[in-house]
């Protein structure tokens, strides 16, 4: 499928919570399976009652159906997740695009064990900046902070 199908609109936390939650987890148990199905489960309320509410969402929709979303922290990206059966098919540079168009910069930081993010975000353009050795919870998995001028 082509994503000239997908739209992006504006997060609607009483239809979407639920839905961008379960793509998160998805997406996450897939991306990220050296932090194990147990820590992300006990992240998941995080997603639904602290970031989704108090970011700047995007949805990517397909015939009305969320298929990704993007979460925006002023320039940072604090979340970008595509249904895994949406990867590969141009959503996550949608939303890319579009936040960039708003922000005219962005940052974040990627799991450097995700490569498949990594490969991603360097085709994009995005240069790493610097890296550390612990996530946001202190476990030990080295992040990379990496940036995109527009």
């Amino acid at each position: 499928m082509e994503n000239q199908d997908v739209i992006i609109r504006p997060f609607d936390a009483a239809a979407d919570t639920e839905k961008l939650s379960g793509i998160w987890l998805d997406a996450s148990l897939r991306a990220h399976p050296f932090i194990g199905r147990p820590r992300l489960l006990e992240q998941r309320p995080l997603i639904e009652d602290e970031y989704l509410p108090k970011s700047e969402t995007w949805v990517a929709c397909h015939a009305g159906e969320p298929v990704g979303f993007i979460s925006l922290l002023g320039s940072f990206i604090g979340a970008i997740f595509i249904e895994p059966n949406w990867q590969g098919q141009g959503v996550g540079r949608k939303l890319i695009a579009h936040a960039l168009e708003r922000k005219g910069e962005l940052s974040l930081e990627v799991y450097t064990r995700n490569e498949q993010a990594v490969r991603f975000y360097a085709a994009l353009g995005f240069e790493e900046v610097s890296r550390r050795d612990v996530d946001d919870f202190g476990y030990p998995f080295e992040n990379a902070v990496l940036m995109l001028k527009g």
